[in-house]
C-alpha cells in the first residue's frame, strides 16, 4: 500500500531520471508512469516505476525506472492458456543495473536485496549491465534486478505483457498497486 502523496512523489522522481536519459517522450506520456510498490510498503527498497509505451497482443515496450539501489523482486512470466509466457529483453539505457537469473551463482554479487527478504531470492547468476548492455529471458524464467547507486533506467522489450499475473518468489508480494488517499 502506498499513499497518493508517495505515489505522486515517486512518479516525479521517475520523470527526472527519465529526463537524464535524453529519450524523447510525447507530451502526456510521463503522466502514465506506474509506481509498483508490490504491496510491501517499502518503495525505496523494493519497487519499480514503469512507463508502458506499447502493449499489444503480440509485443510490449516499457521503460523501467529504478531509484538508487531499488530492487525489482524475483519473478517469472508464466504461461497462460495458449500463451507461452512473456519473453523479455532487458536493456540498460542509463545508470547501472545488476541483473540476476539462472546460471552459476556469482561469488560476490553486487546487488543486495533487502536483508529481511533475502530468503525469497533464489537466482544469483549476475550480469552487470551498463548502458547498451542487454540480457534476454525466455518465458517462465526467474529473474530480478537492482539499480546501482545512482539509479537506473532500462528498456523492457517483450512479447505481450500480462504483468498482473507475474509469479513472485516472495509470497508477500501483490503486483497490483493499492493507493490510499491519506498522506
Amino acid at each position: 500500500m502506498i499513499t497518493r502523496t508517495e505515489y505522486d512523489k515517486a512518479r516525479k522522481r521517475a520523470a527526472l531520471l527519465l529526463e537524464k536519459t535524453g529519450i524523447s517522450l510525447q507530451p502526456g506520456e510521463l503522466e502514465r508512469i506506474e509506481v509498483a510498490d508490490f504491496g510491501l510498503g517499502e518503495l525505496e527498497q523494493t519497487g519499480a516505476e514503469i512507463l508502458a509505451l506499447v502493449n499489444t497482443e503480440k509485443f510490449a515496450v516499457k521503460l523501467i525506472v529504478l531509484f538508487p539501489n531499488q530492487t525489482l523482486p524475483e519473478h517469472k512470466h508464466p504461461s497462460i492458456g495458449n500463451y507461452s509466457g512473456k519473453e523479455e529483453a532487458i536493456r540498460c539505457e542509463w545508470g547501472l543495473l545488476y541483473l540476476y537469473g539462472p546460471g552459476e551463482p556469482g561469488l560476490n554479487p553486487k546487488g543486495h536485496p533487502p536483508e529481511h527478504r533475502k530468503s525469497t531470492y533464489t537466482m544469483w547468476h549476475e550480469e552487470v549491465l551498463y548502458p547498451g548492455d542487454q540480457v534476454i529471458f525466455p518465458p517462465e524464467t526467474l529473474h530480478w534486478f537492482q539499480a546501482g547507486p545512482e539509479g537506473a533506467v532500462c528498456w523492457s522489450y517483450s512479447t505481450k505483457a500480462v504483468d498482473l499475473l507475474d509469479i513472485f518468489t516472495d509470497p508477500d508480494i501483490q503486483r497490483g498497486t493499492m493507493i490510499v488517499d491519506k498522506g
